[in-house]
Order: C-alpha cells, then sequence, then structure tokens
C-alpha cells in the first residue's frame, strides 16, 4: 500500500516528513506516461468518482443545467451558491433539504466550518445526492432508499463505473456521506476518467464540460480543483478523500493519484508535478512550510 515517496515537506533545508504514494499518467493515446508506486492496486476513488456518478444519472435521464449538473460532480465548499444550488435541484423533485441522506457536516469552506451549524444540506457532497434523488423521481424509483446498493440508480452507477474503467468492481463499501463505495485500481480510475475527456458520448461531454465551465461549483473560491481548472483551459479536476485526485485535458492526457497516508496536504505539489509531466505549467505557489509565522520551507514534489 505504501508506494514511492512522492513529496518531502521541507524545513530549513532539512526534509522533515515525507509523503509516499501511487500515480499513473497517461498519454492523449491511452499509454502509460509515467507511473511511481503500483497502479494496479485496488483502492477506493472516494470523490474523484463523481463525474462517472453523474454520467450514470445523466443516461437515466436526469437533466439539469450545466452549473447544476457540475454541483452533482462536486466536493462543494458549502457556500450560499452551493447550498442554494441543492435546494434547486431537489425543487425539480418537488422536494426539499429533508429528502437528503448524506451525512450531517458542516461546510468545507475554512471560515463557514469554523461559524455554520452542521447541516445535510451544508455537507460536500449533498450535490450529488440531490442529483441521486432528482434521477430517482424522474424515473419513479423509491427516494427512500436510493443508497441502497441493490437500489436501480446504484446498480447503473456501478455499470457505468465497469463500462468506463474496464474493470469489474472488487469491493462496495459506504462512503463518508453514505453512497455505495466501489473499490477497482488506480488504473482503471485513470482509464475512466480519459474516457469520460475523449468520449463521443453526450453523457459524457456534458458531464465534463458542466466542471470545465463552473469550476466554482465543483469545489469553491481559492480550493485546488477550481483554482485549476480556472488557471488552466480544458483542465477538468476532481479531488477525493483520503488524498485522491484526477485530472485531464481534452486530448486525453489523465492522471490518476493516491497519497498512501491520506494527508491532503501534499496533493496541491504533486499533483503539479504530474501535470508538468504531461506538458502542463499550473503556475502554482509551492505550499509554504511555516517556521514562527514566516515562510521556512515548502512541500514538494519528488520527481
Amino acid at each position: 500500500m505504501l508506494g514511492e515517496i512522492l513529496a518531502e515537506v521541507v524545513r530549513s533545508g532539512v526534509v522533515e516528513s515525507v509523503h509516499a504514494g501511487h500515480f499513473v499518467a497517461l498519454n492523449s493515446d491511452g499509454s502509460i506516461l509515467a507511473q511511481k508506486g503500483d497502479p494496479t492496486l485496488s483502492m477506493y476513488p472516494r470523490s474523484s468518482l463523481k463525474s462517472i456518478q453523474a454520467s450514470a444519472m445523466v443516461r437515466a435521464g436526469l437533466d439539469i443545467e450545466p452549473r447544476l449538473l457540475a454541483l452533482v460532480c462536486a466536493s462543494h465548499a458549502g457556500t450560499k451558491m452551493h447550498q442554494d444550488g441543492v435546494l434547486e435541484i431537489l425543487a425539480q423533485a418537488g422536494l426539499d433539504a429533508s429528502a437528503l441522506m448524506c451525512v450531517i457536516d458542516r461546510p468545507l469552506d475554512d471560515s463557514l466550518h469554523r461559524s455554520a451549524e452542521p447541516t445535510r444540506l451544508a455537507m460536500n457532497c449533498s450535490g450529488k445526492h440531490a442529483g441521486m434523488i432528482l434521477t430517482c423521481h424522474i424515473n419513479d424509483w423509491p427516494i427512500d432508499s436510493y443508497l441502497d446498493p441493490s437500489h436501480p440508480l446504484q446498480i447503473a452507477i456501478a455499470a457505468e463505473v465497469e463500462a468506463m474503467s474496464g474493470e469489474k468492481i472488487s469491493r462496495v463499501s459506504v462512503d463518508g456521506c453514505g453512497a455505495p463505495l466501489f473499490m477497482f485500481s488506480l488504473l482503471g480510475l485513470a482509464r475512466a476518467i480519459r474516457a469520460l475527456t475523449i468520449s463521443t458520448d453526450y453523457v459524457h461531454q456534458s458531464v465534463a464540460q458542466a466542471c470545465r465551465d463552473n469550476p466554482e461549483m465543483v469545489s469553491g473560491p481559492g480550493r485546488l480543483a477550481t483554482r485549476m481548472m480556472q488557471s488552466v483551459p480544458g483542465l477538468f479536476m476532481k479531488d477525493g478523500a483520503e488524498a485522491v485526485n484526477v485530472a485531464s485535458l481534452a486530448d486525453g492526457r489523465t492522471f490518476a493519484l493516491k497519497i498512501s497516508d491520506g494527508n491532503a496536504r501534499a496533493t496541491p505539489a504533486v499533483t503539479q508535478a504530474i501535470l508538468k509531466l504531461l506538458g502542463v505549467d499550473t503556475h502554482e505557489t509551492p505550499e509554504p512550510v511555516n517556521g514562527g509565522g514566516k515562510k521556512i520551507g515548502s512541500i514538494r514534489a519528488t520527481f
């Protein structure tokens, strides 16, 4: 599980800590450009899979404007625009926030996390859950059991995952939000995201483009996926819990990343380094390491 060292935390010129993990970067033709660790390792993709889940919903009849479709793919910051968007989705099913079955949580936005009360609406996956509920409403599927792995919606999502990754799901667990969580390889995840990007299927193109056009809905102001999609034309990116991240470019260049200790502090540095291998300079400022309120080091990739 450990993989290879991907990042170092440097304080006053000394490596204080390291983060190991796995990644695979694909060329536009799908061949492997670079890899570290073992990309065939089975893992939980967490929220990096939301675009594939959303694709299954659109295929099942979900038809909402791109701004709201991006929110279905989101791990949102819980700001007013995000929570209002979730309510808009639910209203199309004649429902309100009481229909949500995600866990209760505080917003991810730093200031709101300290000041706001925890609710289901504020939980970062509430957009995905609202999309699931509306998809069930459209198909006359039961809403009160939409998180059951045997529900028609979850069966459709599992089928989309397997079709796009080219792999069988090896295990079904439960994500932090309460939705079914599917295990397969990091390489399968990269292939699924590449397939989403280069597909000529309207379903896939609508999902990917909704995220590219509305990056602030996918995460939130200043957050990694949002700021990178804003700064790199044509980039799709979606991170997930336990330090998972995926990204692709319009021509099919793609990567999938998992940092083994689950600590996301090294994700920006490693993401920037992988994108550089793919020919993209994000012009990101290295994550600082502070001492006494001043920058005395940084987090840097090791490749």
